[in-house]
């Protein structure tokens, strides 16, 4: 799939900060799509020792999850990492992983946030405005926001909101019981509640939906490693 340039990559963290609160008004939090049948799971992993960045991609049919197509992307890291401007630093790499797919995905779940994010804009939905399709985020931590831990039942398909001073940002939902929550959260062109059923569709009795799972395992093959055959050490987003 090939996607028209938003904006450009080069830019300070500055000209970043500003730009991430332009387009977050762009951001449509409610449903804009028709039926899913594909829905793709972006994962990213970096290697800090040589300076490589690899995006993976996983397509999968739904509801039947099955593995249409896998791709991984590898370029040098074009940015440091800078607190709340990740997708400055990743997007790049996973673009390069969707121009392999064949068909554009009806629906996109990212390792990371999607509005719960200071300024609105977290990976899932600065992606999903590139992309113009249906984005989640689905992070394994809190960015920013709180819910009533005590109050979320350990059962799967709990879920409470996640909120930044009286706005709801996301939720905190339970993939699988008595698991630490995954925080979902709406990226572009759909509502939280779309995002969380969705999610839980997704869930196959592992604490990541099965999109998202799927593009992690994809992202830590074994045959990428250093010169002297050392596997990478890698961090998530």
């Amino acid at each position: 799939m090939v996607q028209e340039p938003l904006h450009e990559w080069d830019l300070t963290a500055a000209q970043a900060v500003a730009l991430q609160k332009e387009l977050a008004r762009r951001i449509i939090r409610e449903d804009r799509f028709g039926e899913v049948h594909t829905i793709a799971g972006v994962d990213m992993a970096i290697n800090e020792r040589n300076g490589m960045a690899r995006a993976a991609v996983a397509l999968l049919s739904f509801p039947a999850l099955e593995i249409l197509e896998k791709h991984v992307y590898e370029e040098p890291i074009r940015m440091e990492y800078i607190p709340g401007l990740l997708s400055f630093r990743e997007i790049p790499c996973i673009l390069g992983a969707f121009a392999q797919l064949k068909q554009q995905p009806d629906l996109v779940m990212v390792d990371g946030q999607g509005i719960a994010h200071p300024r609105r804009l977290g990976i899932g939905a600065h992606l999903g405005l590139w992309l113009d399709v249906p984005t989640i985020g689905c992070a394994k931590s809190i960015l920013t926001g709180h819910y009533e831990e005590s109050e979320l039942s350990k059962e799967v398909g709990a879920w409470l909101p996640l909120k930044y001073r009286g706005e709801t940002i996301g939720a905190a939902v339970r993939t699988r019981t008595r698991v630490k929550p995954m925080i979902i959260s709406l990226g572009h062109r759909i509502g939280l509640e779309s995002s969380i059923r969705f999610v839980l569709q997704c869930a196959r009795g592992y604490r990541l939906p099965e999109p998202t799972r799927q593009a992690d395992k994809l992202s830590k093959q074994n045959d990428w490693r250093e010169p002297d055959g050392e596997q990478q050490r890698t961090l998530f987003s």
